[in-house]
Formats: C-alpha cells, structure tokens, sequence
C-alpha cells in the first residue's frame, strides 16, 4: 500500500515564488540500472521578488550562479560522470544546466523539453504567492490563506484540490493542477528511464523545478514517504534509482555537492 504522500502548500508556493551520494553509483556495475540526479535550478530574480514563477521565466540572481557553479565543482570533485543530460526548456533551468556543466568540466549536449516546465499558473504567473494563496483558500471555502496551510496538513487530497482551485481560477485557460503536471513530467521520466536501462543504463542529470521534482519524487516510488517541498532547495539533488522497472528514491534535497563546491571556494580564497 502506498504511504500517504505530502506537501506542504505553503513551501509549494514558496519553490514557486523563490524560486549524489557517492562517487559511484549503482550505475557504474554494469547492470543496466539508470541513476537520475534531480536538480532545481538556481534562484531567479522573481524568486528574490517573492512572486510566482510557474512557466514565465527570470534570470539567475547573481546567488543563483554561484550556487549552480558551487554545485557543478562539488560534482566534479566527486567524480559523478553523466550519461546524458536533460533540462525544462525553461532559461532558468538551462542555465543552470549549462553552469553545472561547464564547472563539472563535462561536454554533454543539453536536451531540452517542455515535459519538465513547473507547473503552469496562468494568470497568476508574476503575482505575488500571497495573492495566489489567498484567493485559493476563499475559493476552497477556507476564511485565510492561513486556514488553508493548516488543512493541508490532513494529506495530499487537499493539497490536488488547491491546484484544481488555481486551475479554476485562471482566467487564461492555461494553468495546470496536480494530475497536468504528473502525467507530463512522469511520463517523460518513465520513457526516458526505459530507454536508457535498455541501453545499458548510467547516470542521468536531470534540470528542472522545486514542485516538479515534489510530484516526481512523490510518484515514482510507491514506497516512499517522500517528500515535502521544502527538501528541494535551489540546486539540491535529489537521486532516483531506475532498477527492473522500479524507481527508487535514494536521496531528496541533498545539498552536499553544494557545500562541496563552497569548500574549493574557501580554499581559492585563502
């Protein structure tokens, strides 16, 4: 039976608006298991500003790049070596893609795909995540945003009704609720997993957003408890497993690699 799968609607808005293990992996035996390392992209502008960032795009703040290039050296340290790279055809993701890369010191073409984009808003896409939740909750009935957190805490049904709610209350017709973004995203990831085992396997980076990477982490692996959003931090990994048709999480939100990249900065300095 799978676990009760939660998130948090206020870090949900949050990943929105700011917005490895080891050397070696299992990929590296030969066993045609895959190894996705999931990656958020660096902080953006419309992060700093506090406002909801679905598919409308910003540049990396000055921060954002550091923490990608921190990232991409903690990488290279390590010696993680990548098959194949894919990333949301948002800028912000590619960016960073090609920040990682080039700090990482690896030459790998970068694949582009709408499948992995954040979860689209609408007409709430620059607004104010307060504005959004706000007239979410009214809309579910709740008196307050606040009201609204405090009921998401029940399970992820209520969580799926507050983006049925946004989806609702688009006045474009464009915005996506829970089960729009599962079945692009997972899909994609399922396909890609399948062929790469059938092709020997390897490890997999792979670019996109706090939320989801949430709905992947929280889908793939029937087992888990996994995660809240609040573990997928601006260039955090999270490692995926794809073994005899199986994902399994092995790691949500790991910012080693970061910290990693941050000591060879220290040591540069001194």
């Amino acid at each position: 039976m799978k676990k009760t799968k939660r998130f948090s609607l206020l870090i949900l808005f949050f990943t929105l608006s700011i917005g490895f293990i080891h050397a070696k992996s299992e990929a590296d035996s030969g066993d045609n298991t895959v190894v996705f390392y999931f990656v958020r992209h660096g902080k953006t502008i419309l992060n700093t500003l506090g406002r909801l960032q679905g598919w409308v795009d910003a540049p990396l703040t000055a921060e954002g790049r550091v923490v990608a290039e921190q990232l991409g050296r903690g990488i290279q340290r390590e010696g993680i070596e990548f098959k194949r790279v894919y990333s949301s055809d948002s800028a912000r993701a590619k960016t960073t893609a090609s920040i990682v890369l080039a700090e990482s010191g690896r030459v790998l073409p970068i694949n582009e795909t709408s499948a992995l984009r954040e979860l689209a808003l609408g007409s709430y896409e620059g607004e104010l995540d307060e504005k959004m939740l706000r007239e979410v909750a009214l809309y579910m009935g709740y008196k307050s945003g606040e009201e609204l957190l405090e009921a998401e805490k029940t399970g992820i049904a209520v969580i799926i009704q507050a983006l049925a709610a946004v989806k609702a209350l688009d006045t474009l017709g464009i915005a996506e609720d829970y089960y729009d973004l599962k079945a692009r995203a997972e899909v994609f990831i399922r396909e890609i997993a399948e062929k790469e085992a059938s092709d020997g396997g390897g490890n997999i980076l792979v670019i996109s957003h706090g939320f989801t990477i949430g709905i992947l982490l929280s889908e793939l692996d029937d087992e888990a408890d996994y995660p809240t959003a609040i573990d997928v931090k601006n260039a955090s990994v999270s490692k995926v497993s794809y073994k005899d048709g199986k994902f399994t999480i092995e790691s949500v939100g790991d910012m080693h690699y970061v910290e990693k990249g941050s000591v060879i900065d220290a040591i540069v300095v001194e």
